[in-house]
């Protein structure tokens, strides 16, 4: 049993890998300013309100909380349409306060660091499934942040016993089967949640962007990972990190892609109902197909996805949008 600081433990993927932390018997406290998080989320795990970058709170954190085995950190801001607008905000919330985090954690003497980062460092990748040795020339602030940050843990640690493992995902989707929590974005901009809410006339239609790219139906492709699947990768690498594991970054994902029009015809299926779907032009910067070779983390560790098939990731996702948003 190992005691972490969870950032960013009151959001979609920082909650569910809280669960799975606790599952594995492990204990937590989570930080989170809850502009994003929901409280809700973390249940009966200690919250402590407060800006996972600033240097006095981590501070107290430490001093009050600690000591520290590991730190998951999944604290940052997450849209790349923003990003793009308000650079400098990703550029401070992602990288700068990574930075703050990081020295906290040289300074406390904290022996694993696993980062949330994002197949969004890849940009428009040449090769696909992507390998982790793909070139990383990320296309908005918020691929080049998170670029950043897995750059200053490989400079950060060299020296050092602490350990790192920066997770690139790609389509984080689904809620744990178990219930009680999910994606709770207002407002969504998820493929699979915005269609879930266009299918229970949450929303008017679900809009289509780019029907002409050079893909089998002209949508694109990306690789689908359920969130219960990503929350378990995480406390393997929190766990393989403190028995001395290597130090790395790792893709995320199934090794296999499906297309818009495959993802909303597999919603109308468990649904058993028609999706209201208006078809838009393309969006700058969206590559055609974004999907994950995933054989050094199952290599390293022995892990496979359980829930990301098709079927599962809509169905929990609908489950939860169910619950949460009290539709009969």
């Amino acid at each position: 049993m190992a005691h972490f600081l969870i950032t960013g433990g009151a959001g979609y993927v920082g909650s569910h890998a809280l669960r799975a932390l606790l599952r594995a018997g492990h204990t937590a406290v989570v930080v989170d300013d809850l502009r994003t998080g929901h409280a809700h989320l973390v249940q009966k795990t200690p919250l402590i309100q407060a800006d996972a970058g600033e240097r006095s709170a981590v501070e107290t954190i430490f001093r009050e909380h600690g000591p520290f085995a590991g730190i998951l950190h999944f604290a940052a801001s997450a849209s790349v349409p923003e990003s793009v607008e308000k650079p400098i905000l990703y550029y401070r919330n992602n990288a700068v306060a990574s930075c703050h985090l990081i020295e906290a954690a040289l300074t406390h003497g904290v022996r694993a660091f696993v980062f949330s980062s994002t197949a969004a460092v890849y940009g428009h990748p040449e090769v696909q499934p992507i390998p982790e040795s793909a070139p990383l020339a990320p296309i908005n602030p918020y691929g080049a942040s998170k670029a950043m940050v897995e750059r200053m843990l490989a400079d950060a640690v060299a020296k050092t016993p602490l350990r790192y493992a920066a997770l690139r995902y790609f389509n984080a989707c689904g809620a744990d089967p178990a219930g009680g929590i999910g994606e709770c974005h207002a407002p969504e901009t998820h493929l699979i949640p915005a269609a879930l809410e266009a299918a229970a006339g949450l929303r008017p239609e679900f809009q289509l962007f780019g029907t002409d790219y050079e893909t089998p139906d002209g949508t694109c492709v990306r690789d689908y990972i359920h969130v219960s699947d990503l929350a378990v990768a995480h406390v393997l690498a929190a766990e393989a990190l403190l028995a001395n594991g290597e130090s790395g970054c790792f893709n995320l994902g199934t090794g296999r892609g499906h297309s818009v029009r495959e993802v909303l015809t597999a919603i109308e299926k468990v649904l058993d109902r028609k999706l209201p779907v208006r078809e838009m032009p393309r969006r700058a910067g969206d590559p055609p197909i974004l999907v994950a070779d995933v054989t050094r983390f199952r290599g390293r560790l022995g892990w496979q996805p359980r829930h990301s098939d098709l079927q599962t990731i809509v169905q929990t996702a609908w489950d939860w949008l169910r619950t949460w948003r009290g539709i009969q």
